[in-house]
């Protein structure tokens, strides 16, 4: 059984790489379901018709995750 969501694209903040069908993947923050924005990863469709697996994190996880990569 297909559940039903809502998404808005709140920011788009970066596109990390595109392959040779248009798929973006890019970094944005999104509300899901009229919720706070969170940021979010993932593959999209060209002009956001579908989207591909992703990840979202919190400000705090986001935070977290740019240090992380800060100190590599």
């Amino acid at each position: 059984m297909a559940s039903s969501f809502s998404f808005e694209i709140m920011q788009e903040i970066g596109v990390l790489s595109e392959n040779d069908k248009g798929w973006r993947k890019e970094l944005n923050l999104v509300s899901w379901n009229d919720r706070p924005a969170k940021f979010d990863l993932r593959d999209w469709a060209p002009n956001h018709e579908k989207m591909g697996k992703g990840i979202t994190l919190s400000n705090e996880e986001f935070a977290q995750l740019k240090e992380i990569i800060n100190q590599m």
